[in-house]
């Protein structure tokens, strides 16, 4: 106590230094098992002089250990590791590994990377396959290879024992509801995910500035994606969809749903929105951007301007040359609805875009010449 007492004195910036100093070293490679693994005690040897055989005790003494550091500094070194360095470090015995598969250690490495693209649908996904009893499957690595191949071949949902541990002991199951085993099922690419890609099918024309609706796997050997988009849609599959491409569903809506619109009072020319579009009804919705233009009498002016008063709203999809079919949609806003045609499709839903880097995003994707 009274050693602990003086090691958790030496106040946060040493257990951040040092903290840092065993991560950097175990990523290394230098932070090997053996170093956590080694006895408490020495074995007695004997030592040959001359004619008599003299047994030599050695002193005994507990080696350093990694769990007799406080409870600040370890969780410190723990919550510094990579996912490959959790599960590295969950090998040593079951203390650590109990430790490393906690969900507060993964929900920080499962934000940082798949955050932009996983939403509810996708968390409602997950719970699916769990209480289907489908999980496992998810992680058969037998074709995998490189770094996440052997590292989850290491730990799929039941861990190997670790050496330090009897033989006679049970393996302790990863839990399949476990944050730990969402990501390494995200990893491996054997957990299809619901999300939305922007200009698919390689930003070909007819989907330019929309965003669909699709289940993505990932790939990390190459860091990319592959999508499945509905069966009714031109092309069913795409594959190395780069992360830019993605997002999380922004609203809970069904993808052959009519989204609720409740910002239609409040738009104005200059607003930017989604709206939904679909070519005919057996298709999905796809969400297209636009900008709230101005009426035809209208000049523009904004100290003239009624047009927010109108229930009328001109929908401008800029990406199309003046006078196109495409170019231009209205809609009456006290009583929206899907309006449409099998020529010209069906306009659906509408979502006001209140965040820069929604707006930002869009722009991002804009074309480098106008559509027709």
């Amino acid at each position: 106590m009274r050693s602990e007492g003086r090691m958790l004195s030496l106040g946060p910036r040493f257990w951040g230094e040092f903290s840092s100093f065993l991560v950097s070293w175990f990523n290394k490679g230098r932070f090997v098992v053996s170093l956590f693994q080694v006895p408490v005690k020495m074995p007695l040897k004997k030592v040959n002089l001359g004619s008599r055989v003299q047994e030599i005790v050695e002193e005994e003494e507990e080696e350093p250990s990694l769990l007799d550091l406080p409870e600040l500094a370890l969780e410190r070194i723990l919550e510094r590791l990579s996912p490959a360095g959790l599960c590295s470090m969950a090998g040593v015995c079951s203390s650590l590994r109990d430790r490393c598969r906690s969900d507060h250690l993964w929900e920080k490495h499962l934000k940082q990377k798949w955050g932009r693209v996983i939403g509810e649908s996708a968390y409602k996904e997950w719970q699916w396959h769990i209480a289907s009893s489908k999980m496992s499957s998810l992680l058969d690595q037998r074709n995998q290879k490189g770094f996440m191949g052997s590292l989850i071949s290491m730990w799929p949902f039941c861990w190997f024992k670790p050496k330090c541990e009897s033989r006679s002991k049970p393996t302790t199951c990863l839990p399949v509801d476990s944050i730990m085993a969402l990501y390494l099922s995200l990893e491996s690419g054997k957990f299809w995910f619901p999300a939305q890609v922007y200009n698919r099918e390689n930003g070909h024309v007819g989907f330019m500035l929309s965003c669909y609706d699709a289940q993505l796997s990932y790939d990390s050997k190459t860091d990319t994606f592959q999508a499945r988009y509905s069966p009714f849609a031109r092309q069913t599959i795409e594959q190395s969809i780069h992360w830019e491409r993605l997002r999380a569903p922004p609203v809970d809506t069904p993808a052959h749903v009519l989204h609720t619109s409740d910002c239609l009072s409040d738009l104005k020319p200059g607003d930017h929105i989604e709206i939904q579009w679909r070519r005919s009804k057996e298709f999905p919705y796809g969400w297209w951007y636009a900008v709230v233009g101005h009426q035809e009498l209208c000049d523009g002016n904004q100290n003239r301007c009624r047009c927010r008063h109108d229930d009328t709203v001109v929908l401008e999809f800029s990406q199309y040359t003046p006078g196109s079919r495409w170019r231009q949609t209205i809609i009456n806003r006290k009583d929206h609805r899907e309006v449409g045609n099998e020529a010209d499709g069906f306009y659906g839903g509408i979502r006001k875009l209140c965040k820069a880097e929604e707006i930002s995003k869009w722009k991002q994707l804009w074309p480098n010449q106008i559509v027709d």
